[in-house]
């Protein structure tokens, strides 16, 4: 196997240019992640990438394998000897190093939806108790790892990552507007009813394509589009 690596260093400076590694497949593990581990720790100890968990639950090794944003840890390797695999950092991101993104404006768009549950009267003591129905909309919401895929592949957020909240981010959004223990609801509504904050959405559906956890970040901000419409969650 033939696995291809953009490859940059801010302190060297130049462009970012691919470089190519001969992995023995038969002597590696079954993931991309592996290949990478291989390349690092027997031809390459420069190279610098992201991993943690390696199962697929905290998303820190989300890259661009041959053209389509995943995790390293979930892409198995392609068993053919003559395969050539090119992998790039996450598309339209500021490079810190090799495949290294900045994910600061990411996490800070996060952090701006206020993600945690928000009571009126949070001195009262007692447990919030939710129903199984109430328990059930959260399904396919909050099992997002914020690995990033989903909204680096969105056009829309690669022409208005300044301003565009993303797929990622108006997720976790709609999560806590659908979530019945919160009291928040109509202000989340609110702060999302924005031109650029939710309506750069065009529904092309990269995000769905392109989820490693399969959820479907579109559905959710048409709810969100929908509870805008009628001023309180659908």
């Amino acid at each position: 196997m033939i696995s291809w690596c953009i490859r940059w260093d801010p302190d060297n400076g130049g462009k970012p240019t691919y470089k190519s590694y001969n992995i023995d497949i038969n002597s590696c593990g079954p993931m991309m992640l592996d290949v990478l581990f291989k390349i690092k720790d027997e031809q390459d100890p420069t190279l610098a990438f992201r991993r943690s968990c390696r199962e697929g639950i905290c998303g820190s090794c989300a890259m661009n394998i041959n053209g389509t944003n995943c995790l390293a840890c979930l892409t198995k390797v392609e068993r053919s000897p003559d395969t050539k695999t090119k992998v790039a950092p996450l598309p339209h991101m500021f490079v810190i190093k090799d495949l290294v993104v900045d994910m600061s404006n990411f996490y800070a768009q996060y952090k701006s939806i206020n993600p945690f549950l928000q009571k009126k009267d949070p001195s009262s003591g007692k447990e919030y108790y939710q129903s199984r129905e109430d328990r059930n909309k959260l399904d396919g919401l909050y099992e997002c790892i914020l690995c990033a895929c989903c909204s680096t592949s969105c056009p829309s957020y690669w022409w208005n990552e300044d301003k565009y909240l993303g797929p990622a981010v108006l997720l976790q959004a709609y999560r806590w507007i659908i979530d019945s223990r919160d009291d928040f609801t109509e202000e989340r509504i609110a702060q999302l009813d924005d031109a650029y904050k939710l309506y750069r959405c065009h529904t092309i559906m990269n995000c769905a394509k392109v989820c490693p956890k399969g959820l479907n970040p579109g559905k959710a901000i048409a709810k969100i589009k929908q509870s805008v419409h009628f001023g309180h969650a659908v």
